[in-house]
């Protein structure tokens, strides 16, 4: 099957790309950079020779269009992270690639959105059937105002498969953003802890779900895949483990990491700000709840790795690669894991 991928620069993208092309598919990638996702691919193994390139925009209605020639299918796994911004490119993007794959025939196209267009929700237990969240950012909105398309497609019968991933988490992340710049952050420095959760899913295990879903026929499809639910307390005690080194914990109340993640807000206004916090983050964060993957990983036969692990090679690969301090990786710093674990042998 040829398969046209966006977002093969970022961390999802990226390792559902080698996660494909093992699986035997042949690829193009609709990139804007080609060098920076050929760095990205190559540390995960997969070579310039593995893959197509279509130099492009998803916004631009004329590159999207190239790029889908010929091909049969189609993963959608770019995003526009910037929260500072209006998002508006996420929904742009999503109609372009989407809709004109649709178009044209394309069987699956498949859409990587989020658990967090559900959060918060009124259900103890997370479902594809959850109402969506009314979140209160431009880029936020943008994510909630995708899926929306997304689902009117789907309610058409076109064959969408919508990915609802959960934090994710893992080594090999391009750009350090998100679940694992959070990480990274909270152990060199001190972890702000709020008494809620958070769900961890594996971005090898989440690769490994997207490749699984390129089987054609089975029209629209929604698979959630929120991960091993945490609370953040057990998630620093897990770090502190595998570590063997205790973090600095600050319990946070509710009202006080909202202001926080405001005041994050603000600042951004003025300056660039990578710290990974802002009031919708905050919102989520507090807001978490467990989700219902069982439906999804039967669908695509699979089961989960423990949470130890991705979380063990997430702090290993952030040590190696010196975004956590030889204090905060503690025993992970100076001691690798067998050649007979890390091959799964």
């Amino acid at each position: 099957m040829r398969i046209l991928v966006t977002g093969a620069s970022g961390y999802v993208g990226s390792h559902a790309v080698a996660a494909l092309r093992a699986a035997g598919h042949d690829l193009r990638l609709l990139v804007r950079e080609p060098r920076r996702a050929a760095g990205a691919l190559a540390a995960l193994g997969v070579g310039e020779g593995d893959f197509e390139v279509a130099r492009g925009d998803m916004c631009d209605p004329g590159s999207v269009e190239r790029a889908l020639d010929g091909c049969d299918a189609v993963l959608h796994a770019a995003a526009d992270l910037s929260y500072g911004g209006d998002g508006r490119a996420n929904v742009e993007g999503t109609a372009n690639v989407v809709g004109r794959a649709l178009a044209l025939g394309a069987d699956p196209v498949v859409h990587v959105s989020s658990v967090a267009v559900f959060v918060p929700s009124a259900d103890p237990v997370i479902t594809t059937g959850s109402a969506l969240a009314r979140p209160r950012s431009g880029y936020a909105r943008s994510k909630v105002e995708a899926e929306r398309y997304v689902r009117g497609l789907q309610d058409e019968g076109r064959p969408v498969t919508i990915v609802y991933p959960g934090g994710v988490t893992g080594p090999h992340q391009p750009r350090l953003d998100a679940m694992m710049n959070g990480l990274a952050r909270a152990l060199n420095e001190v972890w702000a802890v709020p008494r809620a959760g958070v769900g961890v899913i594996d971005v090898r295990d989440l690769a490994i779900a997207l490749e699984r879903c390129f089987v054609p026929g089975l029209g629209p499809r929604r698979l959630l895949l929120g991960g091993h639910y945490l609370d953040w307390d057990r998630l620093g005690d897990l770090c502190d483990e595998l570590t063997g080194v205790r973090c600095r914990r600050v319990t946070v109340p509710h009202w006080a990491f909202r202001l926080l993640g405001a005041a994050f807000d603000a600042a951004r206004r003025l300056r660039p700000i990578d710290y990974p916090l802002s009031r919708d983050v905050a919102d989520v964060m507090l807001a978490m709840a467990p989700t219902d993957d069982e439906p999804a990983l039967t669908a695509l036969d699979m089961r989960l790795r423990p949470v130890a692990e991705t979380v063990e090679d997430s702090l290993r690969w952030l040590a190696e690669h010196g975004h956590l301090n030889a204090r905060a990786a503690g025993r992970l710093a100076s001691h690798g894991r067998s050649a007979e674990w890390a091959t799964g042998t």
